[in-house]
């Protein structure tokens, strides 16, 4: 896979913010009940060393559940009018990634509560997992 190559099933992302901004391009894959984030690994991404930093990855990892987490709410009809707040984030760092290579996430469960969800999710880089995350999110109820 080249360098501007993206995995089929990626557009870019939909949700902007001045947090992720520097990270930039970012590319997301939505399903029912999960939203993947993606993107090609570059210096801006990474430590003196060339390998991608913790930070984008516990990042990445809390963004996407919390997306995911919405689209489940969305799926039963209770799509969250506050949205949500991270309570608990906890990564379990298991390889590193480098220049160049695919890092996307896979959130694979999703329990949504009244007012609280509950996710977690595998980073991975071209496919190989390098981080394991988990996140408990309060439902904002928007008034």
């Amino acid at each position: 896979m080249s360098e501007l190559t993206i995995p089929e099933g990626y557009a870019p992302h939909f949700r902007k913010s001045r947090f992720t901004d520097p990270w930039e391009p970012l590319f997301s894959k939505t399903e029912p009940r999960h939203v993947s984030i993606g993107l090609r690994l570059a210096e801006a991404h990474c430590n003196s060393r060339g390998l991608v930093h913790g930070g984008l990855i516990a990042s990445l990892a809390d963004n996407a559940m919390g997306l995911s987490c919405v689209a489940a709410l969305s799926e039963e009809g209770r799509g969250p009018k506050g949205g949500l707040v991270t309570v608990s984030l906890s990564t379990d760092y298991l390889g590193s990634a480098r220049l160049g290579q695919w890092l996307a996430t896979d959130t694979h469960f999703v329990k949504t509560g009244g007012s609280l969800c509950f996710a977690d999710c595998l980073v991975c880089a071209d496919g190989q997992p390098i981080a394991r995350a988990n996140a408990t999110f309060k439902v904002l109820s928007g008034d």
